[in-house]
């Protein structure tokens, strides 16, 4: 019997011998597990191009620290000790995943991989942070007791919200955003709940989810597009996150796609996110300024009327978007997904084709669904701190090179 590595299209992470790399190196057999689900130390010497005395160090670790299991023996009738196939253990770690946005809380424990262990939500109408943080605090205690977990195996908290972050007349201002949050930063908030926590756009969240435990996992190249009260954008680059220098890449949905179109609070004409968004819909929908703005209320409606009016005014500009990206990045695919429910999402993402010709060929490969639903978010908010711990550093050599 063969281990799953030594089939051709097994997937790599490469690592390096570098004396002071070994933080890099970790992540590097931690996510070539992941990635292949069961392989061998000498499996993982080959596809990490790490040498076998590194790899078995590594795995030693990796297994007292429970972050790995060893499988049955694999016996394949060669001489010498039977190979021993590793996994990742779902029960190494936790983490705890929150989503904020204008209508309440979902908090989330997830175990590696990507359960949700516990779950709890509250509304909050009024999301400051003197109303949030307290709220949070509650839920993470509530999180511990139901789930029963060995909290002292949590990783850390993902805390996500709407974007952009720190850019004058864009985070503070209109229906996307979250006011009174501009001075909060991950370590405030990990001081506020008393664990580490990762502070991220939702868009960028949900992509990191969807690029561990969606359908993204085998894609280097690829754009999220993130469907919520707004729209944002989570970019993997060469199988890298790529967040830009002031975390705000991915805020495409104010890239003006109709110059001189629907103004948007952000002092511009024409921006994406006024045609392609939740609120664009509520607005076509006359619910903008209602109690029935939500995406709950959303699933129950027919797509007729001005749910069809509101498809094809948002058809060519998201059509447009795809054809930038793609154009500018060169990516696999263009991952769809987010707050939508599943049915407004299918129906937009049929009204997409046919794609504009571009670099990407192939119609039906360049434009995929992901996750949706409204625990998207939250799951990918958990999903931060496993990948904090999986994803291989490679600042890590960068410094090493400059030493």
């Amino acid at each position: 019997m063969k281990s799953q590595a030594t089939l051709p299209d097994a997937l790599t992470v490469s690592g390096t011998n570098l004396e002071h790399a070994r933080s890099h190196n970790r992540r590097a057999v931690l996510e070539t597990v992941r990635l292949n689900r069961q392989l061998t130390r000498a499996d993982l010497a080959r596809l990490t191009a790490l040498t076998p005395q590194t790899v078995s160090n590594i795995t030693a670790e990796l297994l007292d620290a429970g972050m790995l299991l060893a499988g049955s023996p694999l016996r394949d009738g060669a001489r010498g000790q039977p190979a021993v196939p590793l996994s990742v253990n779902p029960d190494g770690a936790y983490s705890m995943g929150v989503h904020l946005d204008h209508q309440g809380v979902i908090a989330v424990v997830s175990d590696l991989s990507g359960r949700v262990r516990a779950r709890a939500e509250r509304a909050l109408p009024q999301a400051t942070p003197a109303a949030a943080l307290p709220l949070i605090d509650q839920l993470r205690d509530e999180l511990r007791r139901e789930s029963g977990l060995d909290w002292s195996r949590l990783l850390g908290a993902g805390f996500v919200m709407p974007g952009p972050f720190g850019v004058e007349g864009m985070t503070s201002v209109g229906p996307t955003t979250l006011p009174g949050w501009e001075e909060i930063d991950g370590r405030a908030l990990s001081r506020a709940l008393g664990i580490p926590v990762l502070l991220q756009k939702d868009a960028t969240a949900a992509a990191i989810g969807e690029r561990l435990y969606g359908m993204a996992s085998q894609l280097r190249n690829f754009v999220y597009l993130f469907v919520g009260t707004g729209l944002g954008a989570g970019l993997f680059l060469d199988g890298r996150l790529y967040t830009g220098g002031r975390s705000n890449a991915g805020e495409v949905g104010h890239m003006i796609v109709a110059p001189g179109g629907r103004a948007c609070e952000c002092g511009n004409r024409g921006c994406l996110e006024r045609y392609v968004s939740l609120q664009a819909l509520y607005e076509t929908l006359g619910l903008a300024d209602g109690a029935l703005a939500t995406p709950e209320h959303l699933a129950g409606l027919a797509l007729d009327g001005d749910g069809e009016r509101w498809l094809d005014s948002a058809a060519e500009p998201l059509r447009q978007a795809v054809n930038i990206l793609e154009s500018l990045l060169d990516i696999e695919a263009v991952v769809i997904g987010g707050l939508l429910p599943p049915r407004w999402l299918n129906a937009l993402v049929r009204r997409l084709h046919p794609l504009p010709v571009s670099i990407r060929h192939r119609d039906g490969e360049r434009l995929r669904l992901g996750s949706a639903g409204r625990d998207v978010v939250a799951l990918g908010a958990a999903a931060l701190p496993i990948f904090d711990e999986f994803n291989p550093q490679y600042e890590v050599l960068l410094k090493n090179g400059r030493a």
